[in-house]
């Protein structure tokens, strides 16, 4: 499937849900997967990575996962904390999804909501996840650090996950415009994790 079908409101894919199992953060899981979304079939490298390395922030507010797929990193990280999870996705399917795997978990903090980027978010984040869309350009990878920035709090936090063969040096690059403080904190079979500090 190409990139530009899963950043895609609606996919063309017929649905084709299946159950897929995992640990992460040392706990078991199950997520519902479709066709039509990101990494269908398994739950990708980068968004292991980036969440065995995410630190919960300093600074009170919101925790936002943008591109949340099927909701992987906002669900584990909503089973984690009491704070507001909030899941956003411009694929339709990918919001359904995650709201079936938010009941799965009967998660009374995390909602999921049809979103382009940060569309529909009011702002008040205390850290932002991320496995950006690479395939969709970036043009989209960069409106979605600039608004990340906006919607975060002082002291709040984008986390990032992205391959050097995919645009890590470009990537750290406009972070660095935007973010005060950018680190690489974790380097892992060629994903990079970005830490970044308003």
């Amino acid at each position: 499937m190409s990139g530009e079908q899963y950043f895609h409101a609606n996919p063309s894919a017929a649905s084709n849900e299946k159950v897929i199992h995992t640990e992460l953060r040392g706990r078991d899981w199950s997520f519902i997967t479709d066709s039509g979304v990101f990494s269908k079939q398994t739950v990708d490298f980068g968004t292991e990575t980036l969440l065995e390395t995410f630190e919960w922030p300093d600074v009170d507010g919101d925790i936002v996962d943008v591109g949340c797929g099927y909701g992987v990193v906002g669900v584990t990280l909503a089973k984690e904390t009491t704070r507001s999870v909030l899941l956003f996705d411009i694929n339709q399917r990918a919001v359904e999804l995650a709201k079936k795997n938010i009941q799965r978990y009967q998660l009374d903090n995390a909602e999921a909501v049809e979103s382009d980027l940060f569309s529909a978010y009011k702002g008040g984040a205390a850290a932002v996840l991320t496995n950006p869309p690479i395939r969709a350009g970036k043009k989209v990878v960069h409106r979605l650090f600039e608004e990340a920035y906006e919607a975060l709090r002082p002291g709040g936090e984008c986390w990032i996950v992205i391959q050097k063969k995919q645009g890590a040096p470009s990537a750290k690059e406009k972070l660095n415009e935007l973010f005060p403080v950018v680190k690489n904190v974790k380097k892992n079979k060629g994903y990079y994790i970005f830490r970044a500090r308003k």
